[in-house]
């Protein structure tokens, strides 16, 4: 009898041997799939990442060597700040670069009422809505508490409509300030906002530089402007009326990743270095980011 609860009992202890056995081979072979899981996720972020900072420097890129052909003596091959596309390749990465002179845009602070009622209009403003909005920029850029006579918008209004604030009644520091205009909508807002500028200082926009919006605000035929723009302007134009511009820019720069997405630096900057030693641009506004693949 011994001798038979002895085999039973080393038969349950090479039982319970083979079942941990078992258990922790199972438990390795869990521990190593995670292990090469995590490896493999690690790896294809570190892909994605060299690629998304190989794509960030690409587009920065294209900013510095806009600001270069900006300033190139030769009006043959300078670049013009009027919005036409540019194409250049840096390290093997495609880019478009597109530059605007501030002077070509509308600006929030100098612009009269009627303009602002126009561009607005071309954004896709009712003839009222733009009026209504236009007085209430004006508004919120004046020093004073008195309203405009058509769409008048000071603190009354702004209470009225259950907002924390009211009219600025000081110049704008940003594009950006202008969703807080009472009655501006994220879609008049989307439609005005790479029009509209507080760099330039101009009450009317230089038409040498302005896109088909704002000619179109201004009242100017745009067909002659866009179709010089098509291609390099020749040597029969004169320098002055084709040159670099005022000096403060908007730049939009794209390099296009393996991907098919694009890395995108959008700035504002101006020629001079503003007191930073060996700059020889200052940024007043700068935005990266990527957009989402084609198709």
């Amino acid at each position: 009898m011994r001798r038979v609860a002895s085999a039973k009992t080393r038969t349950r202890t090479r039982g319970a041997a083979l079942l941990l056995v078992l258990w922790l081979i199972a438990l390795l072979t869990a521990l190593v799939g995670a292990f090469a899981l995590t490896a493999r996720i690690e790896h294809m972020q570190g892909r994605v990442l060299h690629r998304g900072v190989a794509g960030d420097q690409a587009a920065r890129a294209g900013l510095e060597y806009a600001m270069a052909r900006l300033s190139d003596p030769n009006p043959a091959t300078r670049w013009l700040p009027d919005g036409r596309d540019y194409a250049w390749t840096f390290a093997g990465a495609p880019l478009r670069v597109r530059i605007v002179d501030e002077s070509g845009k509308v600006d929030l602070n100098a612009a009269d009422q009627p303009l602002l009622s126009a561009l607005l209009r071309v954004a896709g403003a009712d003839p009222g809505q733009a009026e209504a909005l236009a007085g209430a920029i004006m508004d919120w850029r004046d020093a004073d508490d008195l309203g405009q006579p058509q769409g008048a918008t000071e603190d009354p209004q702004y209470t009225a409509a259950g907002l924390p604030y009211g009219a600025k009644d000081a110049p704008f520091e940003s594009v950006a300030e202008l969703e807080l205009v009472l009655g501006m909508t994220a879609d008049l807002y989307a439609g005005l906002a790479e029009h509209v500028t507080v760099h330039s200082g101009q009450a009317v926009p230089d038409q040498r530089f302005a896109g088909a919006e704002v000619l179109q605000a201004m009242g100017v035929d745009a067909a002659p402007f866009l179709a010089q723009r098509g291609e390099t302007p020749g040597p029969e134009l004169e320098p002055d009326l084709v040159g670099g511009g005022t000096g403060t820019y908007s730049i939009d720069s794209r390099a296009r990743l393996p991907d098919g997405r694009d890395a995108v630096l959008q700035a504002v900057v101006r020629m001079g270095s503003n007191g930073l030693p060996g700059a020889v641009y200052t940024p007043l506004r700068w935005k990266e980011g990527t957009s989402a693949p084609d198709g």
